[in-house]
């Protein structure tokens, strides 16, 4: 392919064209299209996720820890959002493969009107038990004094995280991944430029509240296309009258989907403070400059793995299950070899890496020894993430979520506890466990999904 042709191709991704059927078009042309502005999406949000902590890292290891406990909890209303995401995108890509857009529509109308209505009680309860929560997760008397009014910010304003995910998932299942970039972008940048500014008046106050208003930008921009926009897809007033039919169908998809990140978030609560207890207040410092660079590269994959989703489910819906499955197939490999070069850096990069975030030798080398273990599983993530979401872009999520129970709860948090309680490896257990389970995942979800059992699932 020239040059032209490519530049053509990812100018058209960028910019978004309804006008294409992911049903018709080549196989490779609908995942490039559908992953480039996903993976540009998911990128930016990454960069802010690096930039906000280099920010804080300045503030001290208490900021640091606050951030990171606080996000481990928070990740509980990411699940949310991105269960009823994930269900969004399933329903509208299959109602869109059907060519149906009016219930698409309709159907985007139903997941938001539920959203708000469980949006409203974790955002009170959440600001209401901010010390509650940072005690909880094993923060210290420091932590807890220093970083509450963060937590409660935080989920204060977790509606526009709910929001900004769920939307971006109604988009994605129509295909229009260009708006879905372009809402977490406005959000990303505005975080970006806010970020250093409030926190040099307000510290980790500022911290929070750029994040609020990043987000709630991003979501305005989000409803001006969903309700004003020249789109073949509108929502429009009479499609928010409550529909027992789709809120069923919508509740049988969401629950698992939400149980399924609620089951690995909840592990991932679980292993901040085995490291918190295995390895001070250092060590989880470091683990959480790690984790915060070793999510940089796998929100892209996570793009990437949104491609399979919006692709199973419209070809679903126009009843073209082979090509579903070449589609997925096609999307892991492409997925696969991005992580090889993400796992050749974080094995032999590591050092540079995590000391442009601090200056602190001991929280340096627990970074170092986080980032490389991790680094040993991302040809794993990379492909299972795409396997996963391939089954809930079929409205398979029940599978994923016993996945995710067996892997996180039967097999990374027992690992994680033994290696770090009862052997010499203390913290460096918990580092070893994370690898471990999502190369676990990675199998068992590529064989559910070669058994093809979710090409059957009614949506």
């Amino acid at each position: 392919m020239s040059f032209k042709k490519v530049f053509k191709l990812i100018k058209q991704a960028v910019v978004g064209d309804e006008s294409i059927d992911f049903t018709e078009v080549s196989i490779p042309k609908a995942v490039v299209l559908l992953a480039i502005p996903m993976i540009l999406e998911l990128s930016l949000e990454s960069v802010f996720a690096i930039v906000d902590i280099f920010f804080v890292s300045k503030l001290g290891e208490n900021a640091i820890a606050t951030v990171g406990l606080t996000e481990s909890v928070i990740t509980i209303v990411y699940s949310l959002a991105i269960g009823l995401s994930t269900a969004a995108t399933a329903m509208v890509a299959r109602r869109v493969g059907e060519k149906n857009p009016d219930l698409a529509a309709k159907t985007g109308a139903q997941v938001l009107l539920v959203a708000l209505s469980i949006t409203i009680i974790i955002s009170i309860f959440g600001a209401y038990h901010a010390e509650w929560i940072l005690s909880a997760m094993g923060a210290s008397a420091e932590v807890v004094a220093d970083g509450a009014i963060f937590t409660r910010i935080m989920f204060a304003g977790s509606f526009s995280v709910i929001l900004i995910f769920l939307i971006n998932g109604i988009f994605r299942g129509i295909g229009n991944a260009a708006i879905a970039m372009r809402s977490l972008w406005i959000g990303s940048i505005i975080n970006i430029i806010l970020d250093p500014i409030l926190i040099h008046f307000w510290g980790l106050k500022g911290a929070a509240i750029a994040t609020v208003i990043g987000r709630t930008s991003g979501v305005l921009y989000q409803s001006y296309h969903l309700f004003y926009g020249k789109h073949t897809f509108k929502i429009v007033l009479h499609h928010f009258i409550p529909d027992k039919t789709i809120i069923k169908s919508l509740f049988n998809i969401s629950w698992p989907a939400t149980l399924q990140f609620l089951v690995a978030s909840g592990s991932w609560i679980v292993l901040a403070r085995l490291v918190a207890e295995s390895g001070g207040t250092s060590a989880l410092a470091g683990y959480q400059i790690a984790i915060r660079n070793a999510m940089f590269f796998l929100l892209p994959a996570w793009g990437i793995s949104n491609a399979a989703a919006t692709l199973v489910g419209q070809n679903l819906g126009a009843n073209k299950i082979e090509r579903a499955k070449q589609s997925v197939y096609l999307t892991a490999k492409y997925s696969g070899i991005f992580m090889c070069f993400v796992m050749l850096l974080f094995v032999f990069f590591s050092e540079p890496i995590i000391r442009f975030f601090t200056n602190d030798e001991i929280v340096i080398q627990f970074g170092i020894q986080a980032l490389q273990i991790f680094g040993y599983g991302y040809i794993f993530y990379g492909v299972g993430m795409v396997m996963v979401q391939a089954l809930n872009g079929a409205g398979d999520t029940k599978t994923p979520t016993w996945i995710n129970l067996f892997s996180f709860w039967l097999f990374q948090v027992p690992l994680a506890y033994t290696l770090s309680m009862h052997t010499s490896l203390e913290v460096m257990g918990v580092f070893i466990a994370i690898p471990l389970a999502e190369t676990m995942i990675a199998l068992l979800a590529w064989y559910f999904f070669a058994k093809g059992k979710w090409a059957s699932v009614k949506v």
